[in-house]
């Protein structure tokens, strides 16, 4: 007899690896009102009430329309802008992953957007590692523990991933672990920042680039072969190099190197479904992915316009796909294999944290 796919509940109590988490796409919405009463920002939300304006969020990143999916941002990015409220944000980010099971983080944000109102590029690194340290003290007060690690993002239509690599190996001994380019794809393509992936080697540094989630194979080629990529963020259109044939699969050659490397895919359910990526969570090519044993892990992207968590995407992905404990531990270990700390650190928390938990849940 089949064993009952694990329930949201149940999978909150398992640890959990994100490696593609925003900042600025997971604030609480109480948060973005009590922060934008204390910057005179409130007349530009579009409601006072944490409720309406948590659901606003999801809707309009819901609509189909770019315009009011970017719009979201706008507000987050908007009481992010004062060391105090990034301060809050990052703390409130690692008590919420730790609260939901996440052992290990990643969550990345862009320096050059919090800026507006006079932080330098390094008080915004500084104190946003400060809040992450204060979240990871509360959580284990709470009896959660978690470890974040930091990604700094540079904006691909702008001119400053030099800037922000250079600042990344800065803050390297700090708590940044990675960088990372995002935005739009189509017209930026991640050769444009050539230079700061070349310096990133040169450093003996990790990054990750946003490709093959709105552009396709080019996208992923480039950051593979031509940018080094060590991870690809999302990469979910690598399935248009894998064809349906009579006896099975025919994979091309660029996705049989992605294979083959063990190139992570960063891939993010929900999010994919919103940006149009898949048409619904049953037919991500997630599952796909996953059957073919590409390194796939699964992410939140942004919590809160997805109105999501890690314990929901795997809930989602358990109940489309009929995945069980042995499924979401190798979505876990995935990750932690491909995160950008340290090789005895994630040994550990995979011997001494993980297996041990999903031992006792496989039974």
């Amino acid at each position: 007899m089949a064993r009952p796919v694990p329930t949201i509940d149940e999978i909150r109590q398992a640890p959990k690896v994100l490696l593609h988490d925003h900042l600025d796409g997971g604030l609480r919405p109480a948060t973005i009102i009590e922060l934008a009463g204390e910057i005179g920002y409130t007349d530009s939300l579009p409601s006072t009430d944490p409720d309406e304006l948590g659901r606003w969020f999801v809707e309009a990143a819901n609509s189909g329309s770019l315009e009011r999916y970017l719009e979201t941002f706008d507000h987050t990015v908007a009481v992010m802008q004062t060391a105090e409220g990034l301060q809050r944000v990052a703390a409130e980010c690692a008590e919420d992953l730790a609260a939901d099971g996440v052992v290990y983080a990643e969550v990345r944000f862009a320096p050059e957007q919090h800026t507006a109102r006079g932080l330098s590029l390094s008080e915004v690194v500084a104190v946003v590692l400060s809040g992450f340290a204060i979240g990871s003290h509360r959580a284990a007060e709470a009896g959660h523990q978690i470890r974040v690690g930091t990604l700094l993002t540079a904006m691909r239509h702008q001119a400053r991933s030099m800037e922000i690599a250079e600042l990344a190996v800065e803050f390297r001994d700090e708590g940044v672990v990675g960088f990372d380019i995002a935005g739009a794809e189509a017209g930026f393509p991640p050769t444009r920042h050539l230079d700061a992936f070349e310096y990133l080697q040169r450093e003996n540094f990790h990054f990750t680039i946003h490709a093959g989630e709105a552009f396709g194979l080019p996208s992923i080629w480039q950051a593979i072969q031509w940018c080094g990529a060590d991870r690809l963020g999302h990469g979910v259109r690598i399935v248009d190099d894998i064809a349906r044939t009579p006896n099975g699969h025919r994979i091309g050659r660029l996705a049989q190197y992605l294979r083959d490397k063990r190139i992570p895919l960063e891939l993010c359910p929900s999010s994919n479904v919103q940006t149009g990526a898949a048409a619904s969570i049953a037919e991500h090519p997630i599952g796909l992915l996953h059957d073919l044993r590409f390194r796939v892990t699964v992410n939140t992207d942004n919590r809160l316009m997805s109105g999501t968590s890690m314990s929901r995407e795997m809930a989602l992905l358990a109940e489309a796909f009929g995945y069980g404990w042995n499924d979401l531990q190798w979505f876990t270990v995935n990750a932690m294999k491909s995160a950008f700390i340290g090789f005895d650190e994630r040994l550990s928390l995979i011997n001494d944290v993980i297996k041990p938990a999903y031992a006792k849940l496989i039974g």
